[in-house]
């Protein structure tokens, strides 16, 4: 690992929403993972249906008698599954298709700024509903439409820094020097974008968890599989608001809650490291802050030692 690479990650665990974030998504990860092998199986009537918390059922029963605890944590595995898989794709097809377009130019750029174009402006949501209604319900189904409507803005941000990299003092010596395009992007472009393409990484990933908890909600993905959408979906379907039956949707809500924050921070730490701006700014503050000087809309104040001020 480079000097680099350890400044980086020396700079986001030194702010406390990154630890934060990874803490929060790292405990998540762990229950998704080995939280369904210590728990009964999650599909099978084991209880009185919608049953309350208890020390038999911590989280209560769904409709159907199933244990809620063991719901949610299988749920979070496949879920979770589906988000980072869908976010790590569309990153990478979106920074194929960005990166060609920036730095090919011409004709590639203008024919891949029109194709970027087109997904950008068609509504992703309504888009995504249609798709799922009329394709086969899967998973493989929900990622593809999911990747289908959320490449287009991760193209579109690495096209823009592309092109402003491509005719920098280091790509213009690398080319002088005789480098092929391959070697100039994937050494030179991309090292310089690697904080980027993370934070569009986590950022994709937030909205596939999100789209996919609102598809299978719906209805559109595969019932009979166990995520947080169909959790929510089997609850609505089984009354559970009219009921009274809260403990059947509430512990999944707060998982997706809790995985959208720890992204949400992770995502903004991640913008100061590829900020330059953004990066200094808190330092900075910290700065003024030791020597006094308060920072607003007009010319900062500073108060001496002595008390006056200018």
């Amino acid at each position: 690992m480079n000097t680099g690479s350890n400044a980086a990650i020396h700079r986001l665990w030194s702010d406390p929403r990154a630890r934060v974030a990874i803490a929060l998504l790292g405990v998540m990860v762990l229950l998704a993972v080995f939280g369904p092998l210590f728990l009964v199986a999650p599909d099978a009537p084991i209880g009185i249906p919608h049953a309350p918390p208890s020390r038999a059922h911590w989280l209560g029963t769904t409709g159907q008698g199933q244990d809620v605890l063991a719901q949610t944590l299988v749920g979070a595995r496949s879920s979770l599954l589906l988000g980072f898989f869908v976010g790590i794709v569309a990153t990478l097809f979106g920074a194929f298709v960005g990166v060609i377009a920036g730095f090919a130019g011409r004709t590639a750029d203008a024919l891949l700024s029109l194709v970027i174009n087109v997904f950008l402006v068609l509504p992703g949501l309504p888009l995504a509903i249609v798709l799922a209604a009329y394709l086969p319900s899967s998973p493989l189904t929900v990622a593809f439409v999911l990747i289908l409507t959320g490449w287009a803005w991760n193209a579109r941000v690495m096209r823009s820094q592309t092109l402003a990299l491509r005719e920098r003092d280091f790509v213009l010596a690398a080319r002088v020097s005789g480098a092929g395009s391959g070697y100039i992007v994937l050494r030179e472009l991309l090292p310089n974008m690697t904080s980027l393409l993370v934070a569009q990484m986590i950022g994709s990933t937030t909205y596939a968890i999100g789209a996919e908890v609102g598809l299978e909600f719906l209805g559109l993905g595969d019932v009979s599989r166990i995520s947080w959408g169909t959790n929510l979906y089997w609850a609505t379907n089984d009354s559970a608001l009219l009921t009274g039956a809260w403990w059947t949707f509430v512990p999944t809500g707060v998982c997706v809650g809790l995985v959208g924050l720890s992204l949400a921070l992770l995502a903004t730490s991640f913008d100061e490291l590829s900020n330059p701006r953004l990066g200094y700014e808190r330092p900075f503050n910290a700065f003024l802050a030791r020597a006094g000087v308060k920072r607003g809309f007009s010319t900062p104040v500073v108060r001496a030692a002595s008390g006056t001020a200018r």
